[in-house]
């Protein structure tokens, strides 16, 4: 279960404009500078997935503005430090899916995962 706009709902009944509705958020907040975006680097597979993928850091905020509803994967269980939804992706990058989990702070959005996915991802809204 997760909690949006005061709504507790369950994973499967999350719908893809509510996903668009998420990212549109991120990305005008992020744009406009309100809640930059910072990355979880001091996590080793974080770190190394970006040596691996041979991409310059910056270029993760490059695809992370480009995620559209059909890449969402889930919702996690639990919250980001007890209190913020953790939205996760899935993105093919240089042929490689990678796992991208992202919450919004009153402050940031927080990238806590970016790194090569560790299992098969679906795609609930990918027709």
């Amino acid at each position: 279960m997760y909690e949006y706009n005061n709504y507790i709902c369950t994973h499967s009944m999350i719908s893809k404009d509510e996903v668009e509705n998420f990212l549109e958020e991120l990305r005008v907040k992020e744009a406009s500078g309100v809640l930059p975006i910072f990355f979880k680097d001091e996590r080793s597979k974080n770190a190394q997935s970006l040596h691996n993928l041979d991409i310059p850091p910056d270029k993760r905020k490059e695809i992370i503005r480009k995620l559209k509803p059909e890449d969402f994967y889930r919702i996690e269980d639990g919250l980001y430090m007890e209190k913020y939804t953790m939205w996760s992706f899935g993105k093919t990058v240089q042929n490689i899916e990678v796992y991208i989990k992202i919450s919004l702070t009153e402050r940031n959005a927080i990238c806590i995962s970016f790194h090569e996915a560790e299992f098969p991802i679906t795609y609930p809204f990918n027709s």
